[in-house]
């Protein structure tokens, strides 16, 4: 017996592939606007609002902002639909030390275990992600930043070859930056401010030496919470 299909004549696997495809580019879209901050924290998010404006039915959107629930973006409301996260500082500094720990204890695996998916094909790749993240950094070129540095460390986490862990650090570093936009898009110029050892830290790895990737990653962790207080000193 053949598939059953639907109103419209397509196959129903490929209608659910269609409908997955449209559910994750619409919490890619909508992770993109929480971190760009034009989805601000508190924003209530609405459904249909979000239907009418991809042009799509009501069901993938809903599903999108389940799956962006479950990353800690959006909070699920009880008769009151969707709203975005609102992080605190003490949830960043939580961030911070909880991916500090896992990022440690990856580093101190012995070299061959440490990160067995770090071949030269890989590492090219990355290589060109931490350029161009470490020449927006200096620039101070928030929004190219972000994207890039999102892409440094999930391709970087999947060496470790434990997609557990990866997803896990992919998730923390998505919730910092949604943390810090809001301050640092205040800011008047952010160039010179803003971590941008991606390179360095390629190179290290390159060259098996966890000692000073460990080094760089704490220094990249200090970095970040000595902004956090600069930032929100006034706040």
């Amino acid at each position: 017996m053949r598939g059953t299909g639907t109103g419209r004549g397509i196959p129903a696997r490929r209608a659910q592939v269609t409908r997955n495809t449209l559910r994750t580019q619409i919490a890619e879209a909508l992770r993109d606007e929480v971190l760009a901050g034009r989805l601000p924290a508190g924003r209530h998010v609405a459904v249909k609002e979000i239907a009418e404006q991809y042009g799509v039915s009501a069901t993938p959107v809903r599903e999108a902002l389940v799956d962006l629930s479950a990353q800690g973006l959006i909070d699920m409301e009880h008769h009151r639909g969707f709203q975005v996260h609102r992080f605190t500082p003490d949830d960043f500094r939580s961030m911070i030390a909880a991916r500090a720990l896992v990022v440690d204890g990856i580093f101190r695996a012995p070299v061959h275990r440490m990160l067995p998916g770090a071949t030269s094909r890989a590492l090219t790749s990355i290589r060109r992600r931490a350029e161009e993240a470490g020449r927006a950094a200096r620039a101070g070129d928030l929004e190219i930043l972000i994207g890039y540095d999102l892409r440094f460390w999930r391709e970087l986490g999947a060496l470790v070859g434990n997609p557990q862990i990866s997803d896990f650090l992919v998730r923390l570093r998505v919730q910092c930056w949604a943390f810090a936009v809001p301050y640092l898009r205040a800011e008047s110029d952010l160039k010179g401010r803003l971590w941008s050892g991606h390179g360095a830290l390629v190179d290290t790895i390159d060259q098996r030496d966890p000692a000073t990737a460990r080094r760089l990653i704490a220094e990249c962790d200090e970095h970040a919470l000595d902004l956090l207080e600069k930032l929100t000193k006034n706040g």
